[in-house]
């Protein structure tokens, strides 16, 4: 027995409903994979169920994998120590005093990491106003040295 084409179609909409209870966000793309064999049966009614369940596997597994390795590019990524190249050697412009165990505040003219303004470290003292530069992120301060 085989299923029918509204068979794949109802249970790729039943899929993706059950994403908005479980909120991983790849049973979607298992869903749109079924409807997609639905589609597919209704264009070509005599498909075997073999390669039904092969289109299935295969479109779903591609959707998931674009998504995860293409699309979805994480832009929040934890830098530590001296991780985060572009980010070393920026030049800003010191905003709040800072001192070796006091924090301040660095700015910058084009936003760093998604943000003009940061809390900073530095192993010196250094004065409100003057030019710094980025030498390390540590968690989420940036680790700064008078230029």
């Amino acid at each position: 027995m085989q299923p029918e084409w509204w068979a794949w179609i109802v249970g790729g909409i039943l899929l993706m409903l059950s994403e908005l209870a479980i909120t991983s966000f790849y049973i979607i793309w298992f869903g749109l994979g079924a409807l997609l064999v639905g589609l597919l049966m209704l264009l070509m009614p005599d498909i075997s169920l073999t390669v039904q369940v092969a289109v299935w596997t295969l479109a779903s597994l591609t959707m998931v994998v674009l998504w995860f390795r293409v699309f979805k590019q994480s832009r929040h990524k934890t830098l530590v120590g001296t991780a985060g190249g572009e980010v070393l050697g920026e030049i800003g412009l010191l905003v709040g005093a800072v001192a070796p165990f006091e924090r301040g505040k660095v700015r910058f003219q084009r936003p760093v990491l998604g943000s003009e303004e940061w809390v900073c470290l530095a192993d010196a003292a250094i004065a409100a106003g003057e030019r710094v530069k980025v030498v390390a992120i540590e968690g989420s301060y940036l680790k700064v040295s008078k230029t």
